[in-house]
């Protein structure tokens, strides 16, 4: 049994997440390739071959995958898919835009957000906001799978795969990359930091968010935000956990003005460690917090920043 990963990836560094993907392939079990597809990506290929248990990393070089736009990404790994009875992709940005062409392409159901392998044909994820969760069988003859990387832990680097070069170039004229609006920031990615502290609608505005900076700071922590907070125009989307943003289980995450909706625990409480704030006592993030502080934030906040 054969299993093809897709690597995430910024042409240039392998991302952390995608040694969690492996980790579900491994558990599927059978001979792994990993996909490597950019322009001028041979540094992520080489860190791709020492991904443990990988046998093969498959290179597709070309400016036509630079951005992996869903249109080009999607026929590639469709032409590749003979050759593999299971499809990985993580669950972010890039595998969930064109794996569900994937899915289309190859006439079978998708499997979204595995946190779990049963055995090869049976996974289990996540549904009604994790609010219960699923065990599925699918009877298709090629499962096409996206991952949820906070559901596994991620393998080590100390393999030596086999790298080899694809000649297969597919555009598919549908669509152009026109430009990257990226936010910068010193502190950790969201997604991958050890420590994250949130602010919601009790924050009362954008300028306020500046009281978790010096937390932050002195935490190493990246900071985030409820959809309530990002929905009010206090800080920019690319900050938002939960259900419709990211998906995060760091060591440590403190919710500050967080009333704790369910759309929001969906994307945070896995968390190692959750410390609540909030001055309503019957708050639903008190539910699942590890600590929580009863209090005013604006007493609160200067108060923990001190005593860092």
């Amino acid at each position: 049994m054969s299993i093809l990963v897709f690597a995430e990836h910024d042409n240039s560094t392998l991302k952390a997440d995608t040694l969690k993907t492996v980790a579900a392939a491994q558990a599927i079990g059978g001979d792994i390739h990993l996909l490597v597809a950019g322009a001028n990506c041979q540094n992520v290929a080489d860190e791709a071959a020492k991904v443990n248990g990988v046998s093969k990393v498959l290179i597709a070089d070309n400016a036509v995958y630079e951005h992996q736009l869903a249109e080009n990404i999607s026929v590639l790994v469709t032409d590749l898919a003979s050759d593999y009875q299971h499809i990985l992709a993580t669950a972010l940005t890039t595998g969930k835009n064109f794996m569900p062409r994937v899915a289309a392409l190859l006439d079978v159901a998708q499997i979204s957000d595995i946190i779990a392998v049963e055995s090869a044909d049976t996974f289990v994820r996540p549904i009604y906001a994790g609010n219960a969760i699923a065990t599925v069988q699918s009877l298709d003859n090629k499962k096409v799978i996206t991952v949820r990387p906070t559901g596994f832990d991620a393998v080590a680097t100390d393999g030596s795969a086999e790298i080899v070069s694809l000649d297969t170039v597919t555009d598919a004229g549908l669509s152009a990359h026109v430009r990257d609006e990226l936010s910068e920031s010193e502190r950790p990615d969201l997604g991958a930091a050890g420590v994250v502290i949130s602010g919601g609608r009790g924050m009362q505005n954008g300028d306020n968010f500046k009281l978790l900076e010096g937390i932050a700071d002195k935490l190493g922590a990246a900071i985030g935000a409820s959809r309530a907070a990002v929905d009010a125009g206090f800080v920019p989307n690319d900050m938002q956990v939960g259900q419709t943003g990211k998906i995060v289980a760091p060591d440590l995450y403190i919710a500050v003005g967080i009333s704790g909706a369910i759309q929001h625990l969906a994307g945070m409480k896995d968390s190692k460690i959750i410390v609540a704030i909030n001055k309503d006592a019957e708050a639903p993030i008190f539910q699942v917090a590890d600590y929580g502080i009863v209090g005013d934030l604006f007493d609160v906040l200067p108060e923990l920043e001190g005593k860092l």
